[in-house]
């Protein structure tokens, strides 16, 4: 597990899937500090650690990231701890549009593709 905070490769996320799920890395956005977490095997992993580094629970988003698929499949919006409807979010994606944007493109500010 850690947090990216810098650019990382395509190649070092396929690394990361490799050793993991074969072909996934699962990820924590922090929308709010714009930062990422990832590689481990929950989500909730990431996220306990992001939480100790400071972050806010409303502000985490789960995802999966597909290093070796092009476009709108590079990003899956599929986690338990999406679910929240206190935040009107009722399913493990995401369903406001403008955080899934938001969430793109904080990982594209992150992932060298």
């Amino acid at each position: 597990m850690k947090i990216i905070e810098k650019k990382i490769t395509t190649r070092e996320l396929n690394e990361m899937a490799k050793n993991m799920f074969g072909n996934l890395v699962k990820a924590v956005v922090d929308v709010g500090k714009e930062i990422l977490a990832i590689d481990a095997e929950l989500h909730a992993d990431l996220e306990a650690l992001l939480l100790e580094k400071g972050s806010k629970q409303n502000d985490l988003w789960g995802i999966n990231i597909y290093p070796e698929l092009p476009g709108d499949d590079f990003v899956e919006f599929d986690s338990m701890i999406n679910l929240r409807p206190s935040q009107e979010n009722r399913s493990r994606g995401v369903e406001n549009p403008d955080l899934r944007k938001k969430i793109i493109e904080i990982v594209n500010k992150f992932v060298a593709k």
